[in-house]
């Protein structure tokens, strides 16, 4: 836990809308936040999100239109030292803290995009980590094991809550899938369709797509790949198409290696894509078009 200098708690009434910072142990970065765990080298120390603690006093936050009271111990998660649509009095006294996001295994852009984030503290897993962050700003010398653990369950918390956001959104999950479902047939034949280009064609997290996917009882990888056999095992299956060589239709619908196109073609109808090629073949030959 990074600890770069003392920042006593403010006593003095600040302006409306401003967060004041309360730390008993007089801990604190410069600029008035709790760092949990210090960015990796190399990483992109910009890349963290702000995690606000409502320690007491009469606080609000507005989004979409609606506005909610905050209680104590609720927690606002942004991109930023400061969320957007948080109103509070004079006497309001918040904690702010802050983690890379290397350690909650999230991108700030999700959280972006939710237009921040807010857990109740005192349900569920807003709970728990309210009470750990209330321990950490409480103690001098927390510890590292302390510091990975508030990260631990903070993307728990992340997590739940982006899921939330998502599935709870205007499109709904069956809107949401079936237009999933058009994007990828629409883009069955690119060899980098991926849930990662999935994901961020439809502006959602790929934690969200494979959530969708596992809620009808497969994953988003044997959806996509079951469509493009049923692409092949159609083209190969066609008159028109009976000379085209197997490996070129396998790679027209994505499939980059031969050998993995055949055995997944066998597992999935019982014969070769050859075998069914010379079928089709033999089929034509023996019911001619009139």
């Amino acid at each position: 836990m990074n600890q770069s200098g003392p920042s006593p708690m403010l006593e003095t009434p600040a302006p409306e809308g401003e967060i004041h910072l309360l730390d008993q142990a007089g801990r604190g970065g410069g600029d008035g936040c709790i760092d949990i765990l210090s960015p990796p080298p190399g990483t992109d120390p910009e890349d963290r999100l702000h995690i606000v603690l409502h320690v007491h006093g009469a606080a609000s936050l507005r989004r979409g239109g609606a506005s909610t009271v905050l209680a104590p111990g609720d927690l606002l998660i942004s991109v930023t030292p400061h969320p957007a649509g948080l109103s509070l009095d004079s006497g309001c006294r918040m904690v702010r803290f802050r983690v890379p996001c290397i350690y909650l295994g999230v991108r700030q852009g999700d959280v972006r995009r939710a237009g921040g984030l807010m857990a109740r503290g005192n349900e569920g897993i807003g709970l728990f980590a309210s009470q750990l962050l209330h321990v950490l700003a409480a103690r001098a010398r927390p510890g590292n094991h302390l510091a990975h653990s508030a990260s631990d369950i903070l993307a728990v918390l992340v997590s739940d809550l982006l899921d939330r956001e998502e599935s709870e959104g205007p499109d709904g999950a069956a809107e949401m899938l079936s237009r999933i479902r058009a994007y990828v047939e629409e883009n069955l034949a690119d060899p980098d369709l991926s849930p990662g280009s999935i994901a961020r064609s439809q502006h959602i997290s790929v934690r969200y797509l494979h959530k969708l996917f596992q809620q009808e009882g497969t994953t988003v990888g044997q959806w996509v790949r079951g469509r493009r056999l049923d692409a092949c095992r159609r083209e190969l299956g066609r008159p028109s198409r009976r000379q085209a060589s197997v490996s070129a239709v396998a790679h027209r619908w994505g499939f980059v290696s031969h050998s993995h196109f055949s055995r997944a073609f066998r597992d999935a109808f019982g014969i070769s894509p050859r075998e069914w090629q010379a079928h089709a073949a033999r089929t034509e030959c023996d019911h001619p078009a009139s």
